[in-house]
């Protein structure tokens, strides 16, 4: 460690060059800035796609479809799956959306009777704007997810449209769950006719609690089985694998771009390694000073080390808070078949991308600073 007295001569040594020196700042701060927002994107396919032992939900879904468009099936399946051993209780969903392809930017309507809304979802919201009561009373009222309300700029009491369907802003929901963060729930009926089809009694998909999670894998088999020769057989899946599989290519992608956050981190190893060697190999003779001086080699290399500490630590700081603001601002989400994959940064990854930062500043400084450490003073001073 670094007593504290002798960070003023640390801090002057890095302004000295302040060309050099800001340059250095400004692409570690580029490099973890991409760093921060790969991994919001990897901590955001995690969220949405990783089970636990804790899940006990079912997405019923036509067999054979992807888009919600084209998943169509009667609603009053809902009361033969409810007759099925292990199902705790089934929720009729109709869903529809903008666009079925992957974008940042899609609306994603779910309607959802009214009892079942208010006894098994409403609970797990947190209603940060607006009211239940405003949503019960207004057949065209919508609760929005707070990432949806963001990115829309829309507050309670707005009216907004899309899709084709023209809703009313009751209230605006946070949630643990990301498929919430990004939806807007209107009543099953209102959406079922928003659009002036005669598509009453038909819904997307149905959402199944069973009564314990390692009840999901029988019961998913039972349900499909039901329906193997109806007219719209059925395709069931616990709910996080449901998203991995529509969001495959997503994640695929986002898998790869890791690689460009290792990338990342290289790159800021070799831009404070260079910064450093070229400050020391400017600083040989001054070296030799303070040698004689009285500074033992082993306080000059811990000088060098915490000046390459202190570069990465400044642009760390400035990257990592900027991708943090931005992701905040914008609350953006990759959607694909009314699904979401948040991108949202979090404390947690804000103080890890500064800690990888630091030790990647320490790691660039230790062979220069060896070397200067080890240098002998009559060397120093022959040095050009």
């Amino acid at each position: 460690m670094l007593a504290p007295r002798f960070l003023p001569l640390v801090l002057k040594q890095v302004v000295r060059h302040r060309l050099r020196s800001t340059l250095t700042v400004c692409g570690v701060a580029v490099a973890m800035f991409l760093f921060t927002a790969v991994q919001s994107m990897q901590a955001g396919v995690e969220a949405a796609t990783v089970t636990n032992a804790t899940d006990t939900t079912l997405v019923v879904y036509r067999k054979d479809r992807f888009c919600p468009f084209a998943s169509r099936m009667p609603q009053s399946y809902a009361e033969q799956i409810k007759r099925i051993p292990g199902v705790a209780s089934v929720v009729p969903i109709k869903i529809v959306v903008n666009n079925c392809r992957t974008s940042l930017d899609v609306v994603t309507f779910r309607g959802v009777p009214e009892e079942p809304f208010l006894e098994g979802y409403a609970p797990k919201l947190r209603l940060l704007s607006g009211s239940l009561d405003d949503w019960k009373r207004r057949s065209d009222a919508a609760l929005l997810g707070e990432t949806l309300a963001k990115r829309r700029g829309l507050k309670v009491g707005d009216r907004f449209e899309a899709a084709g369907i023209t809703v009313y802003v009751a209230g605006v929901i946070q949630s643990d769950e990301p498929q919430d963060e990004n939806v807007g729930y209107t009543h099953l009926d209102f959406l079922q006719f928003a659009t002036g089809s005669r598509s009453g009694g038909i819904v997307t998909q149905f959402n199944v609690k069973v009564t314990e999670p390692g009840q999901l894998e029988p019961v998913a088999t039972a349900i499909d089985e039901r329906f193997a020769h109806d007219q719209d057989p059925t395709w069931t899946t616990p709910e996080k694998a449901f998203v991995a599989r529509a969001a495959a290519d997503v994640i695929e992608i986002v898998g790869f771009m890791k690689w460009l956050g290792w990338g990342c981190l290289l790159a800021v190893l070799a831009l404070v390694g260079n910064a450093i060697v070229l400050s020391v190999q400017d600083r040989i003779r001054e070296h030799a000073v303070l040698q004689t001086l009285g500074y033992r080699g082993n306080l000059i290399a811990r000088l060098i080390v915490t000046e390459g500490l202190v570069m990465s630590l400044v642009g760390g700081l400035a990257g990592c808070a900027l991708a943090a603001w931005i992701l905040s601002r914008s609350a953006l989400a990759l959607s694909v078949d009314a699904l979401s994959i948040p991108v949202q940064s979090s404390p947690a990854l804000f103080v890890w991308g500064l800690a990888i930062a630091a030790l990647l500043g320490v790691l660039a400084g230790l062979v220069p600073a060896w070397q200067a450490g080890r240098r002998e003073i009559v060397t120093c001073f022959r040095a050009v």
